[in-house]
C-alpha cells in the first residue's frame, strides 16, 4: 500500500512539474532536481573537447526493449505521457492524445509521436558512452526511472536530431528551465561530459527558472 502511494505521489509531482511550465501536461517523465541542485550537478561535470561520431550506431545502443508484458519502452512511454490511451493485446495504441512539450502541440495518434532520448544517443556517444559496454548503452537508451524520455512531436523531435543545448532548444521557451535540468541530470547520473558551449546554454536556461 505504501509502494502505490509513493507512487501516485511521484507521479503527480512529475504532473506538476510539466503543468506548471508547460501546459495541459498530465503525466510526464519523472520529475527532475531542482534548478539549484541541477547548477550543483552541472559544475561537477567534466568539460572538455566533444569526441566524433566515429564507430557510432544506434544499434550499438539496443533500444525499445520489453518492459513489462508484451510493452516494449516506447509503448509505456506513450501510455505515461498520453491522455485517453488505450492499446490492443500487443501493447500497440489504438486511441490516445498527446500534448507536445517541445512546441505546445497536441498530436491525436501515435504514430504522429517520436519518444525522445532527451540526451540524444549520438550525443552520448561523443560524450563517454562510446567506452560502455553494450548492456550500460541499452539501460540508457530504455531508462524510466530518470527523465531520460519523453514523448513529442515526430516533427519537433527530428528538429532536435542530435544536437545538444548549444545548438537546440525546445521552440516553447517556457520549458527552458527543466528541459536544462532534465539534460544535466542525465548527464550527470551517467558521467558523461559536455563541451563549453553545451555548459553555457545549460546554466543560461536554468537562469530562467
Amino acid at each position: 500500500m505504501r509502494r502505490s502511494i509513493t507512487a501516485a505521489v511521484t507521479a503527480l509531482a512529475a504532473a506538476a512539474a510539466w503543468s506548471l511550465s508547460a501546459g495541459p501536461a498530465l503525466a510526464y517523465p519523472p520529475t527532475p532536481p531542482s534548478a539549484s541542485t541541477a547548477a550543483t550537478q552541472l559544475a561537477s561535470l567534466t568539460v572538455k573537447t566533444e569526441g566524433s561520431t566515429s564507430g557510432y550506431s544506434r544499434d550499438l545502443f539496443p533500444h525499445w526493449i520489453t518492459q513489462s508484458g508484451s510493452c516494449d519502452t516506447r509503448e509505456e512511454v506513450l501510455k505515461r505521457d498520453g491522455t485517453g490511451v488505450t492499446v490492443d493485446s500487443s501493447c500497440k495504441p489504438t486511441a490516445g492524445r498527446w500534448y507536445s512539450v517541445y512546441d505546445a502541440t497536441y498530436v491525436e495518434t501515435s504514430s504522429g509521436v517520436d519518444i525522445d532520448h532527451i540526451v540524444p544517443l549520438a550525443e552520448a556517444w561523443k560524450s563517454g558512452a562510446n567506452t560502455w559496454t553494450t548492456a550500460r548503452r541499452q539501460e540508457f537508451a530504455n531508462n524510466l526511472t530518470i527523465a531520460q524520455l519523453i514523448a513529442v512531436s515526430a516533427s519537433s523531435n527530428r528538429s532536435k536530431g542530435d544536437q545538444d543545448p548549444s545548438e537546440w532548444q525546445p521552440p516553447n521557451a517556457s520549458v527552458h528551465c527543466i528541459y536544462a535540468r532534465e539534460w544535466i541530470w542525465v548527464k550527470y547520473t551517467y558521467g558523461l561530459s559536455l563541451q563549453s558551449a553545451e555548459k553555457t546554454a545549460l546554466q543560461q536556461m536554468l537562469a530562467t527558472c
